[in-house]
């Protein structure tokens, strides 16, 4: 694709590295056909070509035209048109630029800042979700079906591993997922314990920054990347092999803090070693003498595996935790689009609502077709965002290992 950015543009890195990548660009169209918006929507600028074209439009010509926030705002992120790319085209980072350019250009209204501040002073902070989840569960009973059921019943953890290894690995607890959902954790801690690794949660780490990162608030989001390498820095300098990340969505946006901090003279080192530490949790046990790891006492057989966008287009580790599955005897059922993704993508189940609900219903649709016992998958978005309408429960792969079963 043809481009001409303003010198203004070319003479940042960024600014230069998307010019680069909108290079690339063939309008070969494959990008359309993976597209959840596109596929909906049926217009070409809610599709990763069109969209592409009117951040290039936009940064070229400096007039923002009011409906490109818009569409960019329909954006998941779900980055399946990368995989589907045959040129190579880093989306995402082009969406990234792009809103940002969006956002500069045309603040938002009152009721949309605040909405988006909301949900920023909120879920990247555990504490505070506590307590606003533990009052939603307490209302439970009194709420609208549609409401109720987005807040899920509350979870047992089951006791933690105390006996130390030698080996010792590190663990993103995360901001909303052991309020949501405690047992995925404890049963990875429980897992990697069998397998003589001992899991240590650091104090002063919490959110990946990805909520921030995706809100467009970029410096915040920055700010809660250096406090977790702030914090896992010595513990990875001692000797912690990995940091593993039970959430793909987690894991693909500290696998990026190389590049987000690259022009922090004080971080950027650190921040690339610390990607490099990150593993998904499939990563790990992949990479494991699993012979005498047994699936946990009474578990489903027949499974159907949701794989997060996160995990198959972010982190390109498609097949992985299929793989795992099947090697324990799990029989995984067939999924039709199971590229798709399921319309959870972070806070965009709060914000677009109508969208989100009509990829969930599809997605639904097709895991429960083969008639699975069990529906897992590998984030914790993704399962809050699919349990509340499931025919059959919805859990992470790690508890089909969960010694505590």
């Amino acid at each position: 694709m043809q481009t001409r950015f303003p010198d203004s543009v070319r003479a940042t890195a960024e600014g230069a590295a998307v010019e680069r990548i909108v290079r690339k660009c063939v309008h070969c169209g494959f990008c359309n056909v993976t597209c959840p918006t596109f596929q909906i929507r049926r217009d070409e600028l809610d599709g990763p070509r069109g969209r592409i074209y009117q951040i290039k439009d936009a940064i070229e010509t400096g007039v923002v035209a009011p409906t490109l926030r818009t569409h960019l705002d329909r954006c998941l992120t779900c980055r399946a048109c990368e995989t589907t790319c045959p040129a190579g085209v880093e989306y995402g980072r082009v969406l990234d630029y792009g809103r940002e350019v969006a956002e500069q250009a045309l603040p938002r209204g009152t009721g949309e800042r605040l909405a988006r501040w909301g949900l920023r002073q909120v879920l990247p902070h555990a504490p505070r979700f506590w307590v606003l989840l533990g009052l939603g569960r307490l209302a439970r009973p009194l709420l609208p079906a549609g409401l109720k059921a987005r807040i899920p019943p509350a979870r047992a953890a089951g006791s933690r591993p105390t006996t130390r290894h030698a080996r010792r690995m590190l663990l993103l607890a995360g901001c909303v997922q052991d309020a949501l959902d405690p047992r995925i954790n404890a049963a990875t801690a429980r897992v990697l314990d069998r397998l003589g690794i001992q899991l240590d949660v650091i104090a002063g780490a919490g959110c990946c920054g990805a909520i921030s990162h995706h809100l467009t608030a970029a410096q915040e989001a920055r700010d809660f990347m250096r406090r977790n390498i702030d914090a896992w820095w010595p513990h990875i300098e001692a000797g912690a092999e990995v940091i593993v990340v039970t959430a793909s969505g987690c894991a693909v946006q500290i696998k990026d803090y190389g590049r987000l901090l690259a022009d922090d003279p004080a971080y950027a080192d650190r921040a690339r070693k610390i990607a490099a530490c990150a593993k998904d949790l499939s990563q790990v046990l992949a990479a494991e003498d699993l012979s005498g790891l047994k699936p946990a006492p009474g578990a489903p057989r027949r499974i159907a595996f949701q794989s997060p966008c996160t995990l198959q287009h972010g982190q390109r580790l498609g097949g992985v935790v299929e793989r795992l599955l099947r090697r324990a005897g799990f029989e995984l059922l067939p999924v039709a689009d199971g590229h798709i993704c399921c319309g959870a993508a972070g806070t965009y189940a709060l914000l677009q609502r109508e969208l989100s609900d009509e990829l969930r219903g599809r997605k639904l649709v097709n895991l429960a077709a083969a008639g699975p016992e069990l529906i897992v998958t590998a984030n914790i978005g993704c399962l809050s965002h699919l349990q509340g309408r499931a025919p059959v429960p919805v859990q992470h792969w790690i508890e089909l290992f969960d010694p505590a079963g």
